[in-house]
């Protein structure tokens, strides 16, 4: 049976391949709509796909049982991840090619390592580190090819990463609603807010166009997001986000296919880079002695992880499934990543 691990990398590098196909469906569906109208229509129906597999979770709950930072937490998720992002990367996408987008897309696995080092306790050891620059030499290298195809949205897109980067790390670390149930409010939420502004700046929708975005949204905003916030959660938002920065590869190819942009050979350089970077990044071992104190929350998780071997009354749970549950205080040493039980120092 795969472990948790390769399991996690899997789920993000399928979200990746979800969200790569946005940007060329985006460009699109801008034909049509205005970018607060095609970012509110993507988050909707975000949280329209998602609604489905948080019900049977048992409900679309706020995290009100859990502590205020956790509220912070999602808050600002929505805002940066759901409503600031989303228009800012339309906005570059409505003047630049969609090949030139999706490369540019790059510079979140960037901003994301950059945030989690500085402010969310994240390690890198040395293999760690060479795998985010070669994947980073990807993306110089696809980004140098994309020429002067417009430095406005370049900025434009650069600024949505550092809102997704800072989303990663708010999502990651939120605990007591599960990631089907974050997304849906952070879909309905930021959809509602950009949805309302797009009405009132722009003209009025056809019906065909908006259940095309809603689809869209759903794909590559819902899926992928709670296949990344799962992923996330085991691996840590760097890691998680190295698998994830392959998006672009996929963005690039289905711009090529889609919309005829051109594909050429430095696009499959970059593709070896990125695989590169991914296979440097799990040879990393991080290890040391380490205290965790006494805690009491709830998150998706598996009972054949080293912080989760509690009992259940009854039978019939599946393998991963997350519900109110307290650790005890513990010191030890094992291999681990900065998941949700170790954003130490040391």
């Amino acid at each position: 049976m795969m472990n948790p691990s390769r399991r996690s990398a899997l789920y993000a590098l399928l979200a990746a391949a979800l969200f790569g196909a946005a940007t060329p469906a985006s460009k699109l569906l801008l034909t049509g709509l205005g970018s607060f109208q095609l970012a509110g229509l993507l988050y909707v129906g975000a949280a329209l796909g998602v609604a489905p597999a948080a019900l049977r979770a048992g409900g679309i709950r706020l995290p009100l049982r859990s502590d205020r930072p956790n509220q912070v937490r999602l808050a600002g998720a929505i805002v940066a991840g759901g409503i600031v992002g989303p228009v800012l990367l339309l906005l570059g996408l409505r003047i630049a090619a969609a090949s030139s987008v999706s490369l540019w897309l790059n510079f979140e696995l960037a901003a994301t390592a950059l945030l989690g080092v500085l402010f969310f306790h994240d390690q890198l050891g040395l293999p760690g580190w060479a795998g985010v620059v070669a994947t980073f030499a990807g993306a110089l290298l696809l980004s140098a090819d994309g020429g002067r195809s417009g430095f406005a949205a370049a900025v434009l897109v650069l600024l949505a990463c550092v809102c997704w980067g800072l989303d990663n790390h708010l999502t990651g670390l939120i605990d007591g609603i599960t990631p089907a149930e974050s997304t849906f409010w952070k879909g309905l939420v930021a959809g509602a807010v950009n949805l309302s502004i797009g009405l009132v700046m722009g003209s009025r929708i056809p019906g065909l166009v908006v259940a095309a975005a809603l689809v869209v949204g759903a794909l590559a905003y819902g899926a992928s997001i709670v296949l990344y916030i799962s992923s996330a959660q085991c691996l840590g938002s760097t890691r998680a986000q190295v698998i994830f920065s392959t998006a672009p590869v996929f963005g690039v190819v289905l711009s090529a296919s889609l919309l005829g942009e051109s594909l050429r050979f430095i696009h499959l350089a970059s593709g070896l880079l990125f695989a590169a970077g991914i296979g440097l990044l799990f040879l990393e071992s991080h290890s040391h002695a380490h205290e965790h104190l006494a805690a009491a929350h709830e998150h998706e998780h598996e009972h054949d992880e080293d912080h989760h071997l509690h009992d259940h009354q009854g039978d019939g749970l599946p393998r991963r499934h997350g519900h109110p549950h307290g650790h005890p205080a513990v010191v030890h040493s094992h291999p681990h990543l900065p998941d949700l039980h170790h954003r130490h120092e040391h």
